[in-house]
């Protein structure tokens, strides 16, 4: 993390990045590569050396087959937005991308995914269709 971000910081350096109140484009990349590297700066200093409780917390589990239930819905999820975005509107597309990945994680209800689904379209049209107006309709059908 600390060398992607890294990276990206550097190569945002080409572009001209402004201040914060007029940012030029090489602003956000250059933000988002400090506060990626500083995050994995946090996680390589709080990691515990020893591990919590050793092998004893993995009696139990199947270690032959891994688990790719969250990885294949969140990967899905991308595919839906990108899908439900361009033919369907803001408001299908965050529908389709908060459901499927919430179905990633087995703890989670039908009911729970629905709700959160449907809480974040509201958030999804506070913020990016209202506050920052983004050129994205509602629902639309077809292209």
């Amino acid at each position: 993390m600390v060398l992607i971000g890294g990276s990206a910081a550097y190569a945002a350096q080409s572009y001209n990045i402004g201040s914060l109140a007029h940012m030029g484009p090489g602003y956000f990349p250059f933000a988002i590569g400090i506060l990626l590297a500083l995050t994995g700066v946090l996680i390589a200093l709080t990691a515990n050396k020893k591990g919590a409780g050793g092998d004893a917390a993995l009696v139990g589990h199947k270690h032959d087959i891994p688990d790719f239930r969250g990885a294949a819905c969140i990967i899905l999820g991308t595919v839906a937005f990108y899908f439900c975005g361009e033919y369907l509107g803001l408001l299908p597309a965050t529908f389709a991308i908060v459901f499927i990945c919430a179905l990633g994680d087995r703890s989670n209800s039908v009911m729970a995914c629905f709700v959160l689904a449907m809480s974040m379209m509201i958030v999804a049209v506070v913020i990016f269709w209202w506050a920052l107006q983004v050129q994205m309709p509602l629902v639309r059908w077809g292209m």
